[in-house]
């Protein structure tokens, strides 16, 4: 049975403090090194075939670490902005807490989490799918049906948008979903890539 792990970025400079990050290339901390280091060591004992990332430095940091932690860093990679964090927008760069306290905090948390809302001068989560699982579906899928492992590493909303894919979130559901960064979530699939399991490692 096929696997497919997404992993969301380590910890970057931006995370740290607390900052709306979006598709700006802002780079890992060290403590998002350590947690790809950790999540390298979770995914041992697992062979993937093709790896997929963003072309923003900590997603390709982080992949980069964890390949080289479970020594297979022979392994393809594909690289794609299709997989790029969704843009904030003029959020890009401010202080969640700041601006939180100019907007109010459900703006912002409609801003951050709800799907069809999009910050000023943003990308709405619905858009950052609509780029997300096209891609996906070819050149993703293709592997999964060929009973290959993959591997993504990527953001928080580009991996939300493809879990409300693969798991057949609402809109609804959808806001409620964080990715905790550096933690690998692995889905199962039967050889008619139907959904068996899905966890967190």
């Amino acid at each position: 049975m096929p696997l497919l792990v997404i992993v969301r970025h380590g910890q970057s400079q931006w995370n740290l403090e607390n900052r709306f990050t979006g598709n700006r290339d802002i780079a890992l901390t060290q403590t998002g090194r350590e947690e790809a280091h950790a999540a390298g060591k979770k995914l041992k004992n697992i062979v993937f075939d093709t790896a997929f990332t963003s072309l923003l430095s900590r997603a390709e940091e982080t992949l980069r670490i964890i390949l080289e932690e479970i020594e297979q860093v022979q392994i393809p990679v594909i690289r794609n902005s299709a997989l790029n964090e969704r843009s904030y927008g003029d959020l890009q760069g401010l202080n969640k807490a700041d601006t939180a306290a100019k907007y109010g905090t459900e703006q912002i948390e409609a801003w951050r989490r709800g799907y069809e809302i999009k910050p000023p001068g943003g990308e709405s989560l619905k858009e950052t799918a609509e780029r997300v699982v096209p891609f996906y579906k070819q050149e993703i899928e293709p592997l999964l049906v060929a009973d290959k492992n993959v591997l993504v590493v990527a953001h928080g909303n580009s991996l939300r948008a493809l879990m409300m894919y693969l798991e057949k979130l609402s809109p609804e559901a959808i806001v409620s979903v964080n990715i905790p960064t550096g933690i690998p979530r692995v889905y199962t699939f039967s050889s008619h890539l139907k959904l068996v399991d899905v966890l967190y490692l």
